[in-house]
Parts: structure tokens; sequence; C-alpha cells
């Protein structure tokens, strides 16, 4: 019999078509999320998963799928998932790197351009009916000329500065790595420490991962050290910005606007975390910008996205170390 493998999202019929190849596959070919006692159901017999970001895996569904050799996710950040209980299980838990940055970096200088120059609130006028041509108001603020700020120089917070670099802006960075030499030169960057890029950016750009020292890391103090009239757009993970910090500083008028791809009610691991984006947020249609977590949206890529995770899948059903993998403390024997 063919192992069975358990999809919980959506994905293109390629994926599918290749793993069936190999695979009894079973996708979910809705675009909503099965509720999690459905997808454990559906893996307690099964070999694999391929698990997106709405998904989370502990322990308890670990324990109720015992015959799983590989988590493979479709995505990059993984704070959602136990990686070191999948390690004990003797389970490989792979991620796609580096696909998702340049879509990532896209968005963000769309949310920088969108936030600060009034696109939505333009396009709302205009849908209105009012429009009746050219008048002297939606006066915004050029991105052009600027300061950006970005704390986090991984993969996506490079790509953000490459690509900033038409701009004519000046880019300060943060990061607990500095990088080279070559890198200063390539990027045009300065570096500077975290107070100082919070003070003199117009922009403020944080691209961490969640962990437990970077929740919250834009809060109420940290927001009040930024400059008075700026912009902070999020699209890393929802918890490293404090929502109602941010509710507050617009409403005082600090903060001249936030633009979001993601929020704090997506992050599963957090026990705590809040079940909906706080309302005084979404009301606010003037000082704020939001999209549906599209951070890597783009078709060709999120095909390619789950079709390196479909191959990670079969790499470990062959017996070979996948590609991708982030837990490598697997014995041999556990994975036979």
């Amino acid at each position: 019999m063919k192992p069975k493998v358990v999809i919980t999202h959506w994905v293109h019929p390629e994926v599918i078509d290749f793993l069936n190849q190999y695979c009894e596959v079973f996708p979910n070919l809705t675009r909503e999320t099965l509720p999690r006692e459905e997808i454990i159901r559906r893996t307690r017999d099964a070999k694999a998963i391929m698990v997106f970001m709405p998904d989370s895996i502990d322990s308890d569904f670990l324990d109720s799928c015992p015959k799983l050799k590989i988590i493979a996710a479709a995505l990059k950040g993984y704070d959602n998932f136990d990686i070191d209980t999948c390690t004990k299980h003797g389970i490989w838990f792979t991620i796609v790197k580096d696909i998702l940055t340049i879509p990532t970096a896209e968005l963000t200088i769309g949310l920088l351009i969108a936030l600060s120059r009034k696109i939505l609130l333009g396009d709302r006028y205009i849908r209105s009916g009012k429009f009746r041509g050219w008048r002297p108001m939606f006066y915004g603020t050029g991105l052009n000329g600027s300061t950006v700020g970005i704390i986090g120089m991984g993969a996506v917070g490079k790509a953000i500065a490459k690509m900033l670099q038409g701009f004519d802006v000046k880019i300060f960075y943060y990061d607990t790595v500095v990088l080279s030499e070559d890198e200063y030169k390539k990027l045009r960057v300065s570096y500077a420490s975290f107070e100082d890029v919070l003070s003199n950016s117009d922009f403020v750009v944080p691209m961490l991962p969640l962990t437990p020292s970077t929740k919250h890391m834009i809060n109420d103090e940290t927001i009040s050290k930024m400059k008075a009239g700026s912009f902070l757009v999020n699209v890393c993970r929802g918890s490293v910005v404090d929502e109602h910090a941010v509710v507050r500083a617009l409403a005082s008028g600090h903060l001249a606007g936030y633009a979001a791809d993601v929020f704090e009610m997506e992050d599963w691991a957090r026990i705590d975390r809040p079940r909906e984006i706080p309302r005084e947020l979404i009301e606010n249609t003037e000082q704020t910008v939001f999209t549906p977590h599209i951070g890597s949206a783009v078709d060709s890529i999120r095909r390619e996205i789950a079709m390196q995770a479909a191959r990670s899948i079969i790499q470990v059903l062959n017996g070979e170390i996948p590609d991708g993998a982030i837990n490598f403390n697997i014995k041999k024997e556990q994975i036979c």
C-alpha cells in the first residue's frame, strides 16, 4: 500500500498530482482551515503531513498520530510548532527557507507606499461617487527622501533594503548580527542602536521571528521612542507588535499610521493569544492599511512552496534526509 499523506490546506493540483505518484494523498480541497480534531482524525494513520500557517503541532497532536515520519511545513516561520517534541518523536520537521523572501519584501514596499500615500482612502473616495476631479486633498508623506528603520536584517530585511534603493531613502538597521563590510556597501545601510532606529526613522519595519524575547518588542514604551508622526509596518509576526499599544499611539497622534499583513490572533503557540484583531484597529480606516497575510501570496511562489514541501515528504519516505530540515538530532532507528 502507498503511504498516506495529509495536506491540511488547499494546494495547487500539480502538487497533489506529484504526491499521488508515490502516496495516497488526502488533501483539503476547500479554502478553509479544517478543525484541529478533523486534521488529527485524518492523520492518525498517516506517514506524512503538509502543514500551513494556521496549523499548530504539539505533543497531544503527535501522540494521536504515531505513524508520522515527517511534518513538511509550507512556510518559513515555525513558531506555531513544537520542534523539540517532533524530534523526540523521531519526526522530521521541514520548512521552505528562501522562496518567500522576495514576495514578502515586495508586499512590505507596497504597504509602505499605500499607507503613507493614502491610497486606500483615495480608492474609497472614488468608489463613493463623490469624486468630481482633482482637489487639494489626501496629501500624504512620500517614501522618497525619507528614513526607513529595519529591525532585523535577515533575508527579508536585506531584500527590503535592496528594493528601497530606488527610492533614495536613508536606511538604518538594528540587529544582533552586524553585516559585513561588503553587505553594508551593497545594501547602502547604516547600523544604529535599537533606540536610534526608532527615534530617527520615518518608517519602522520590524522583521523578526516570534520568540519570547521579541514578543511585544514594539510596545507602548518603544513606540513612545519613535519619531512623532512616523509609520509602523509589520509583515513578520503579529505578536512582535502589541496591537493595543498601536491603538493608543494612533489615537494620540504619535503614530501617523500602521500597516500589517500579520496579526496577534494568528500566533497559535501563544496560550494567551487574542482571538480577534482589536476593533479599534479595524474601525480606524483613516490611519491603517491591512492585508490578510498575503506576504507570499504570489501564485507561482505558493505553488513552488508546496512543491518543495512535497519533495521533502518523498525524501523522507525514501529514507533520505529531507531538504529544509531544521531538526537533525533524530536517531537513525527512529526514522527507519
